[in-house]
């Protein structure tokens, strides 16, 4: 017999294609309200020469445009609004504080994503494993 996985971490690509990763967790979640979905973007800046505040943090557009999507997501599967995540940094580190926030029992991920600059090409994946200390669940897509 199966252990029966409580919290369910989803870290998702909300720009990418993410549904075989969605399925798998709804698949071995006993029930929705134990999935959370998770969304880590990249901190962004942007230098304007001759610009008298010179950096515009990008971060905050990019998390409301997640937050956003990741809510679509989850509402359209049943999810409750309140397990649904953004943060803004290192996609592994994130995904390992998120858990350890939750207590997840189970990591839910794809074995490779992209972002539109092809960042961390199937090494998040690879980095969520590493010092995870809970199970992990790749998915192949």
């Amino acid at each position: 017999m199966m252990n029966v996985y409580n919290t369910v971490l989803v870290p998702i690509d909300v720009f990418s294609d993410y549904t075989q990763i969605l399925s798998r967790a709804l698949q071995v979640a006993p029930d929705t309200d134990n999935i959370h979905l998770l969304y880590v973007a990249f901190p962004q800046t942007n230098v304007e020469p001759y610009g008298l505040f010179l950096e515009r943090d990008y971060s905050q557009d990019v998390k409301e445009q997640a937050m956003k999507k990741l809510s679509e997501i989850a509402a359209g599967n049943n999810i409750p609004t309140g397990n649904v995540n953004v943060e803004i940094g290192s996609p592994a580190d994130e995904i390992h504080y998120v858990a350890e926030k939750l207590n997840a029992d189970l990591i839910v991920i794809g074995t490779h994503g992209q972002s539109g600059l092809r960042l961390l090409l199937g090494s998040t994946a690879n980095a969520v494993l590493h010092g995870v200390k809970r199970d992990v669940l790749a998915v192949k897509i």
